[in-house]
């Protein structure tokens, strides 16, 4: 039995080896020994993990006018341009002006969205936000509200769309999104929609970052951006997307958390462009 799950896992290998040329084969070949079921799941894993970055890596060096896999059809209702445009209700991370935009549709219960934030997103702030290189921009795309009694997901985009108001929008979404990171680690099959990102959580962030707590509970409670929140997520509906998180870098469309290092190297190609 172990060594047919050994085989399989070689056999993805194969598969993905025909898929993506720039991946090399990382599991063991087909005379190591599994010796306890442990290691089975380990190599699972990172088979798995190797298999969605290599994809995720693919799509970021597509043209900005889709690629394979019809990229151009997620795109059908809002052209890139319009994307890219910044709106009223965009909170810019780092100067306006700088050359490379990323811009990120995600939801404050994805993991992916979370995991990205908290461990990709300050490497960039550091290397290339900070030095004027980059901005941000973070978008509302409500997708694990499953049901109409689950409302965390947008309870929290209301939340940081209040703290936008009072120009913390980014402090906020960071302190969330690392709120909601941990219960992920603590809770992995039950962190959504658990009743952990609620009023309490909102306000005691709030207090954290120096706001306006009176203003803000003003703001939360009276769901003050309910329709430009709602407004977003359709947008990012009627554009095709179905997945979070997914970005936007300079008109390429890059779907899920793609590690630091791809990340840096698809800017580092994006500036080499501008010179």
């Amino acid at each position: 039995m172990q060594e047919n799950k050994n085989n399989s896992i070689k056999e993805e290998e194969k598969v993905l080896q025909e898929e993506v040329e720039t991946l090399e084969e990382e599991v063991s070949n087909e005379n190591t020994k599994i010796k306890d079921n442990r290691f089975v799941a380990v190599s699972i894993i990172v088979a798995a993990v190797l298999i969605a970055a290599a994809i995720v890596f693919a799509v970021l060096y597509k043209s900005s006018n889709g690629g394979a896999n019809g990229g151009q059809a997620q795109q059908n209702a809002t052209s890139t341009a319009d994307v890219m445009k910044i709106q009223s209700s965009d909170a810019v991370l780092g100067d306006v002006n700088a050359p490379v935009t990323i811009i990120e549709y995600g939801d404050y219960q994805c993991p992916y969205c979370n995991m990205f934030a908290v461990e990709t997103q300050p490497l960039i702030v550091k290397n290339y936000v900070d030095s004027g290189k980059v901005k941000m921009i973070f978008r509302d795309f409500i997708v694990n509200d499953r049901t109409a009694s689950d409302t965390e997901s947008l309870d929290s985009a209301l939340a940081a769309a209040c703290a936008n108001e009072q120009g913390k929008f980014w402090d906020f979404h960071d302190a969330l999104s690392q709120l909601e990171y941990n219960d992920e680690v603590k809770n992995p099959q039950t962190a959504e929609n658990n009743g952990n990102l609620n009023r309490d959580a909102f306000m005691s962030i709030a207090q954290k970052v120096g706001m306006d707590q009176t203003k803000f509970a003003s703001c939360y409670d009276s769901q003050k951006y309910l329709k430009q929140v709602e407004s977003v997520s359709a947008s990012a509906m009627s554009m095709g997307l179905n997945a979070t998180p997914t970005f936007f870098v300079n008109g390429q469309q890059v779907v899920g958390a793609l590690p630091y290092s791809q990340f840096s190297a698809g800017i580092d190609s994006l500036l080499n462009q501008k010179k």
